[in-house]
């Protein structure tokens, strides 16, 4: 073989191995759409809509993330739950409040929550899992995120401090 062949063979063998060591490093992105329609078990009529994303670092052990709204009234938590489209789930990851944030009131719209979680920070049935377990319930599309409200009502069937199921919801994906 000669030389310029030799070298251009070990080029492409050195591009070929950057390219895919990038690939297997690269961050993963997950997004919600969010909407009363999407609400289960009833749609609820709202002009309220809202994003979350989600991005998994390259070694899958700690995620950030951005929720966001537009004209929602009294935003009181934000949460990500196991569950399929059509069936509610528990709640395995606490976006809004936390770190001393508190429940907005009235009329909000912009960045909800943003910031990251790992491991340490999944609760419920997750509590005590590997990131990875919860990174495999949203890649089979079992992870949504639910903004709820609070209007300062109890709702119906409920006990003080009770806030409503929820408002806009969206399941994610990839």
């Amino acid at each position: 073989m000669s030389k310029p062949v030799r070298y251009l063979t070990a080029g492409v063998v050195a591009a070929f191995a950057l390219w895919a060591g990038a690939a297997l490093s690269a961050e993963t992105t997950y997004t919600a759409k969010l909407d009363g329609a999407s609400m289960v078990p009833e749609p609820i009529k709202t002009p309220a809509t809202g994003e979350l994303t989600l991005t998994v670092s390259a070694d899958s052990r700690s995620v950030r993330y951005q929720l966001t709204v537009k004209d929602i009234t009294n935003p009181a938590a934000g949460d990500l739950h196991l569950g399929p489209v059509d069936g509610n789930g528990p709640l395995v990851v606490k976006l809004f409040p936390t770190g001393g944030a508190a429940a907005k009131k009235g009329p909000f719209s912009g960045v909800l929550a943003q910031g990251s979680f790992d491991a340490s920070d999944l609760i419920g049935p997750m509590k005590g899992a590997k990131l990875v377990e919860l990174l495999e319930q949203i890649r089979a599309g079992n992870a949504y995120c639910n903004v709820h409200t609070n209007d300062g009502m109890d709702p119906p069937n409920s006990g003080p401090g009770d806030h409503r199921v929820g408002e806009i919801r969206g399941q994610l994906t990839r």
